[in-house]
Order: structure tokens, then C-alpha cells, then sequence
């Protein structure tokens, strides 16, 4: 325990944790088909989605994991944000038209009529492989600071934080989502303002001694830590040689890593896809895009300028504790819980700390739903059980989110022995590694009328080696079995890069031997963007 957890705070956490376990009965209620439980009933104006799709991007990622980096390296990893618009516009005007034009509740529908029912069954799988490892990274960081902050027994962080989540998300489907993840983003907003204003209000001078400090010591370059001498360094704005592309932090492949980031987010992932369906109309799915943005990319710059504003602050209060995050002898997101348990008030270090359950709670719960949506649209009610009542799916939806939510709190324990600079970059490492090449499967499908199951499939074979050996190389079996491959991918290749590289290999592999293979006739009306019916505008 870094501080003191006082019985306010304890109140305060109590009154948060019982207003979001009474959403599930309310709205379990109106949660009888699965049309109410996975889209509700397609009926959301734009403004609540675009706060539910911020509450969701908001992460303990984002309220633990970006102060805890800009503490330690600096802002290259703050490019990622940036390219955030650049995907929203392209996605609003190119991709969203393909999810809207029929009674979709599966991003992955789109495959099936486009490449087959098995790239169907491929995608859905890879999605849930990586939402299971991304509940388990954002469970297990709030269960961190929860611990550092109450005392409280890591076993029971993480079990109380999952099992409220499961409780109301299992219950109330995806109206309990949306609509705890608006006030969810309210409360995770007001606590990392709050912090914020305690960091500027205890520094002498204030915000121009953070800049001023932060500056002379390059807080705010693009740079990062030195793989060897651990030291903070400038990146390169561009590759500087053939072998700089692929094994070398610079800005432009980090910004390119970030609008390939938010394109396989707002193209192919159904967390969101899902809200896209669950709009009226796609004027509310566009405006719920632009709102989402707009909200979220201030939230995450004053999340980086926490960061930074943290560092000034130890810089300038020196504390043994706070040396060894910097260090790297203790973990890095710990300076946030460690200030906010020493330095701010009763009472409102409880706000803080419902707002980083808040930012967590609000991403497991979308994620936890997806997941079930995915597995009874495009797996179980697909191929298991094709013509039960609608009742009998919505059981197994529940049935299922109570499993996801097992798995969750399972991975959580595992990722604890995670060996990473901070956890910001454990997360990116593993949205790389379990991408699938999903984004270039769905540009082969959006952009080419090139490729059928055929070529498909043997672009996924492709993509499954190269995930695979990249995953084999981070959890350090080639160390073990055969050190020189090991080294080699350690001094060529970064593995940031694996989602940009295996989406190539997915779309370039696919439209190479769809070119290759005799083709077979089919309607691609309304599945390509070269093929639209323009007399049928999506709605």
C-alpha cells in the first residue's frame, strides 16, 4: 500500500460501485431479444453514443497507463492519438455505409457475404482472442491501483471490479453499456481533471513550471527510453536507412502505426461496429464518431500532461518511492496512485479512484458484451444452433458474457509478471501481436473486387505464421530453442509494427492469389466500394 485509504474514500467508492450494479436489474427488464441486448432495438441518438464510445476508449490504459508513460519516456507514443481523426474521416465517409445498408449486429456479417462463411468464422475467432487479452491488461491495471491505493488484497481488486462489471453487463445487455458508460465518462472525466488541478495547485509557479521544467529536460520531445542504456532519446522523424523501418521507434512510422491502429479500430472492430448498428440513423452513427473524437482527444492530452506534470512535481519534491519508478526498479504506474493517495483530500481521492473504475468498467463492459454478440451471431447461432427462440440466444449471450468475464479475471493474474517499460507499451505490444491482419482482410473486401474464400484463405495461413512467430519471439521461445532467430528479430524488427506488417501480408497475400486463381462468379453489389448501388444510400 503506497498511502493512506480513509473511510470517506471508502463511502465514497461503496455509493459509485452500488449505482452501477442497480443498472443491470433496471434495464435487464427491457433486454428480452437480441436485438435489445446487443443493439437496442437500433434506436441511440448520436450524442449518447459518442459518449459511450468515449467512455469505452477511455481505458485505465488511457488513466493509468499514459501518465505512467509520459512520467517515465515522453510524448512519442502520443502521435498514436493524433491519427485519430485522420481514421474517422476516412471510416465515416467509406466504411460506415457498409455496416448500416443491412440489419447487421456482427461487423463480421460483412464476410460472410463478402469472402465466405469461414473468413467469417476466422475473423470472429481473432477478435475474441484479442478482447480477451485487452479485458485482462485494463482488469488487471485498475486492480493495480485499487490495491495501491485501498491495501487491499490484489485477489479481491480484481474480483470486485469483475464482478461488478459482469453483474450489470450480463443483466442489462447493451443499453446497461451505453448508459453506464455515460456515467462512467462523466465521473472518469471530473477524476482525472482532479488530479490534474491537485498536481498544478501543490507546484509552486504552477503550470509554467511544469512546462518550463518539463521542457529543459525534454519531457516533451518524441522520444523514447533506450533499449540498452535506458536513457531518454530523441526518435527519428523518418527511417533513416532500409533497416530503421522495421526495428526503429521513429515518428513516422509511430504515426503510421496510429492511423493503422484506429482504422482496424473503426473498420473491423466490433465494440464499435456495434455501436455503429445500434445508432438510428447513420447521421447519429457519424455524429457519435465526431463526438467520440472530439472528447477524446483532449482527455488524452491532459492524461500525457499528467504524466509530465507528475515527473516536475518529484523532480522538485524528491521522494525515495517516486526514484525507483523512474528508475524501473518498481512499476511506473504506480506514481499516479502514490500521489493521489498522499497528496489529496478525503473524500476526493475517492472521486479519483471511482473515476479510474469508471474508465475501466466502461471498456470491460463493452468489450464483455461484444464478445457475446460475436460468439451467438457468428459462431452459435451460425453453426451450433441455427433455429432456436430468441430467448433460448439471449440465455446463451448471458451465459457467455459470464464466461468472458471469467476469462477476464483469469488473464488478469497472468499479465501480472509482465516485463515491459510501462504498461502502455505492454498494451500496444499485444493489440499488434493479436490483430490477425483483420484490417487488411476488410480492405481486401472494401477496397478490391479481387479475392474469395480461396485467396482468403491462404492469406490468413500467411498472417497466422507471422502472428505466431512475433508471439513466440515476445514470450522468448526462440531465446530458449534457438537464440539466433531470436536476436535476429530483436535487431530488425519492433514489434509495435506486427499489426502494420501483418495487415500488409493479410491484403497483399489475398490480393495476389485472388488475381492468381480462376475466378468464380459473384454478385459483389453493395460489398465493395466499387460496386455500390447507389440507388440503395445506407440509412
Amino acid at each position: 500500500m503506497l498511502g493512506e485509504f480513509r473511510w470517506v474514500d471508502f463511502v465514497v467508492l461503496v455509493i459509485y460501485f452500488a449505482s452501477q450494479v442497480a443498472m443491470g436489474p433496471y434495464f435487464a427488464r427491457r433486454a428480452k431479444s437480441t436485438e435489445s441486448y446487443f443493439v437496442g432495438n437500433r434506436s441511440y441518438p448520436g450524442w449518447l453514443l459518442g459518449i459511450s464510445m468515449f467512455g469505452t476508449s477511455i481505458s485505465s490504459i488511457t488513466f493509468v497507463g499514459y501518465p505512467a508513460d509520459a512520467f517515465k519516456t515522453a510524448y512519442l507514443r502520443y502521435l498514436i492519438c493524433i491519427t485519430l481523426p485522420i481514421a474517422i474521416l476516412v471510416a465515416s465517409i467509406w466504411i460506415l455505409p457498409f455496416f448500416r445498408r443491412t440489419h447487421m449486429t456482427s461487423a463480421f456479417e460483412y464476410l460472410e457475404s463478402r469472402f465466405g462463411a469461414g473468413t467469417r468464422m476466422y475473423a470472429a475467432l481473432m477478435f475474441l482472442f484479442s478482447q480477451c487479452i485487452r479485458l485482462s491488461l485494463i482488469l488487471f491495471l485498475v486492480s493495480t491501483l485499487v490495491h495501491a491505493l485501498t491495501g487491499w488484497n490484489t485477489t479481491m481488486c480484481i474480483l470486485v471490479g469483475g464482478t461488478v462489471t459482469a453483474f450489470y453487463t450480463v443483466l442489462g445487455g447493451i443499453e446497461a453499456v451505453i448508459w453506464t458508460d455515460f456515467i462512467q465518462s462523466i465521473v472518469l472525466t471530473i477524476g482525472g481533471l482532479m488530479i490534474l488541478f491537485a498536481v498544478v495547485y501543490n507546484m509552486p509557479g504552477g503550470f509554467s513550471t511544469i512546462f518550463s521544467v518539463a521542457a529543459a529536460d525534454g519531457k516533451f520531445m518524441l522520444g523514447d527510453l533506450h533499449p540498452v542504456t535506458k536513457q531518454l532519446t530523441p526518435s527519428p522523424v523518418f527511417p533513416r536507412s532500409l533497416g530503421e523501418i522495421w526495428n526503429t521507434k521513429t515518428v513516422a512510422m509511430v504515426i503510421l502505426y496510429g492511423f493503422f491502429n484506429w482504422m482496424t479500430e473503426y473498420s473491423s472492430n466490433q465494440n464499435v461496429v456495434q455501436k455503429y448498428c445500434a445508432a438510428k440513423t447513420i447521421k447519429d452513427a457519424r455524429r457519435a464518431m465526431w463526438i467520440n473524437c472530439l472528447c477524446s482527444l483532449p482527455t488524452w492530452t491532459y492524461f500525457m500532461l499528467l504524466g509530465t506534470s507528475l515527473y516536475v512535481f518529484y523532480k522538485l519534491n524528491p521522494d525515495p518511492l517516486v526514484a525507483q519508478m523512474l528508475s524501473g526498479e518498481r512499476k511506473a504506474e504506480e506514481v499516479l496512485p502514490y500521489f493521489v493517495s498522499t497528496y489529496m483530500y478525503q473524500g476526493v481521492s475517492g472521486i479519483v479512484i471511482a473515476g479510474v473504475l469508471a474508465a475501466a468498467m466502461s471498456s470491460l463492459s463493452s468489450s464483455i458484451n461484444a464478445i457475446s454478440a460475436v460468439s451467438v451471431t457468428d459462431i452459435y447461432k451460425r453453426h451450433m444452433k441455427k433455429n432456436e427462440t430468441d430467448q433460448h440466444y439471449v440465455w446463451v449471450a448471458k451465459m457467455i458474457s459470464l464466461a468472458s468475464s471469467l476469462v477476464m479475471i483469469g488473464g488478469a493474474y497472468w499479465l501480472s509478471s509482465a516485463e515491459s517499460m510501462t504498461l502502455q507499451d505492454t498494451a500496444t505490444k499485444l493489440n499488434s501481436i493479436s490483430a490477425g491482419g483483420l484490417l487488411g482482410l476488410f480492405m481486401l473486401g472494401f477496397l478490391t473486387i479481387r479475392g474469395d474464400g480461396r485467396a482468403v484463405f491462404v492469406g490468413i495461413l500467411f498472417t497466422l505464421i507471422f502472428s505466431t512467430t512475433i508471439s513466440l519471439y515476445e514470450l522468448k521461445v526462440f531465446n530458449a530453442v534457438y537464440p539466433p532467430l531470436h536476436e535476429y528479430i530483436k535487431t530488425n524488427f519492433d514489434t509495435y509494427y506486427t499489426t502494420i506488417l501483418g495487415n500488409f501480408v493479410m491484403f497483399i497475400t489475398g490480393y495476389f492469389f485472388g488475381t492468381l486463381l480462376p475466378k468464380r462468379k459473384r454478385d459483389l453489389t453493395n460489398l465493395t466500394v466499387w460496386t455500390q448501388d447507389k440507388s440503395q444510400p445506407a440509412t
